[in-house]
């Protein structure tokens, strides 16, 4: 698998060419994070988020597919006792409806051939009146950024879509939930963060 085979290169590589970003979505995150709060966090990484919720709330649990991105994460996280790391897929999360105060799935949507399943499983773990929070580089928005994203493509990552603001908030707006508020964490290749309220969910 690709993720497991970068995940030891992957914090080098980000912190090399987009660091501002790469903190800054964590910290930004964070801020929409409360300290009673019950978290569910996928396609975690290497814990850039991790890292920061875990500051924040009651409880973290941060799931990724790929055994090797869940190790880095762990060591990079290892002296929070509120966070549990879990291999789990974003389209098919078990465990029961509303659960979580919170889900943060970061930089995946635009990975995924049916991004929609993930969002029906987020909304659904997620309690009513819950948030689900979505930071997805929007690389379009500068030349730069987009030959980066070709790069990575190169060595074997899988990109089923790429956005700028506006074609991102379109995204979400053609499945049905209007009305997110959205954030930009800018640098060198932005991030757009998406945050949903359960009640906007799609019908």
């Amino acid at each position: 698998m690709f993720w497991d085979r970068i995940s030891p290169l992957y914090d080098l590589f980000e912190n090399l060419y987009n660091r501002k970003v790469y903190t800054g979505t964590g910290k930004k995150v964070a801020e929409l994070i409360d300290p009673s709060d019950e978290v569910l966090e996928c396609a975690c990484g290497t814990g850039a988020i991790s890292i920061y919720a875990a500051q924040k709330c009651r409880k973290l649990i941060a799931t990724d597919f790929a055994p090797g991105m869940l190790r880095q994460a762990a060591k990079k996280c290892r002296k929070y006792p509120n966070v549990t790391f879990r291999k789990a897929d974003i389209t098919h999360i078990r465990c029961r409806d509303g659960r979580f105060d919170k889900a943060v799935a970061g930089n995946v949507i635009h990975l995924l051939p049916e991004p929609e399943k993930a969002l029906q499983e987020l909304v659904r773990v997620v309690k009513p009146g819950g948030k689900i929070i979505i930071p997805t580089y929007i690389n379009l928005t500068k030349g730069s950024a987009n030959a980066a994203v070709k790069f990575i493509a190169l060595l074997g990552a899988d990109f089923r879509r790429q956005f700028d603001l506006n074609s991102y908030k379109c995204f979400f707006e053609k499945m049905g939930y209007t009305g997110a508020e959205y954030y930009v964490v800018e640098g060198r290749m932005p991030c757009a963060i998406a945050v949903i309220t359960k009640t906007m969910q799609a019908t």
